[in-house]
């Protein structure tokens, strides 16, 4: 997957040139929010976290204090989001997720179902170090049944990272005798293998569970669960088929109908801009035949929409 971001480091990188040019554009009266867009977009996360250091030993100051004062709104929220290390914006999006008024389930499924073991760690260090509290802890806490069973699961980050042949048949079997062929159904199975398997081998699954049974196994899902243990279990099977598949139907999701969900654009936009926005923008494409950039100039404006086209990267029409 490497290279298939759309922002990528910058070659003549300068941190305090960097820092400077930020500095003037909040300088005095008004903000030179173009300035401070086009140059945040163009600059790898990484490099952005050594602008924040040059920042404040130029000038005392905290670069995104400053730009929290200087900027408002959606456009605030994604510059900030901008300048937050990848692991350390996935915590904030999970601590908020929990710690708002009422749990916001869509941000635990869509991070949970779609990072990969070693991030899941991370996350969960992270989240310790920063907050003096256990993740794990936190989402049993706030949520129940068998979603939350699934979501400890996921949290064990003990995904197999191969693909087992002796085991594909026995699971596609399994899956259906716990789900199509069973008077009420087998919740326990479904979570245990769509939890614990790698993604390749889950492929392998969905086909030989298609031949044994004739149906996908997305439609068995949807007739045999319901609620956030539906929700969940769906992103799983759609992140084993295709990740960047996943995050183009959340992204048309956010978008489609009336208003537009800004926090999971912003959320998706950002995370994947330095991972796999390209292989995105390419499934949106496909599956909705419009582009995502279009998309975006159809449902924001601003400098809030100049920034999500920067990191969209290019107009797939």
């Amino acid at each position: 997957m490497a290279g298939r971001g759309t922002v990528k480091a910058h070659g003549g990188f300068n941190a305090n040139n960097d820092a400077e040019v930020l500095y003037k554009a909040m300088k005095g009266l008004g903000t030179d929010e173009d300035a401070i867009l086009q140059l945040l977009t163009a600059r790898s996360n990484a490099q952005r976290q050594e602008i924040k250091a040059a920042f404040k030993t130029l000038h005392g100051n905290d670069l995104v204090d400053n730009l929290k004062s200087e900027l408002g709104g959606k456009f605030e929220s994604l510059i900030v989001a901008l300048m937050t290390p990848p692991i350390m914006y996935d915590v904030t999006c999970l601590r908020d997720a929990i710690k708002g008024a009422g749990t916001d389930e869509k941000v635990l499924i869509e991070i949970l179902a779609s990072r990969l073991p070693n991030q899941v760690n991370e996350i969960k260090s992270s989240y310790k170090r920063e907050h003096n509290d256990d993740l794990e802890e936190d989402v049993t806490g706030d949520t129940g049944g068998h979603f939350r069973r699934m979501l400890v699961v996921l949290l064990q980050a003990s995904r197999q990272q191969s693909v087992q042949e002796d085991l594909i048949q026995s699971d596609a079997k399994a899956l259906l005798a716990a789900g199509e062929q069973k008077y009420g159904t087998d919740e326990g199975q479904f979570i245990t293998i769509l939890g614990n398997r790698s993604n390749a081998h889950l492929r392998r699954v969905f086909d030989e569970y298609r031949k044994l049974s004739g149906y996908e196994i997305e439609e068995s899902i949807q007739r045999e669960t319901s609620g956030t243990l539906q929700e969940i279990l769906l992103a799983v099977v759609k992140c084993a088929r295709s990740v960047p598949g996943y995050f183009a139907e959340s992204l048309y999701n956010a978008m489609k109908g009336s208003g537009t969900d800004d926090q999971t654009l912003i959320r998706i936009m950002v995370s994947r801009s330095e991972v796999d926005m390209m292989d995105i923008r390419a499934e949106f494409r496909k599956q909705f035949s419009t582009s995502l950039h279009k998309t975006i100039q159809g449902d924001t404006s601003g400098d809030y929409r100049k920034a999500l086209l920067l990191l969209c990267g290019g107009d797939d029409a």
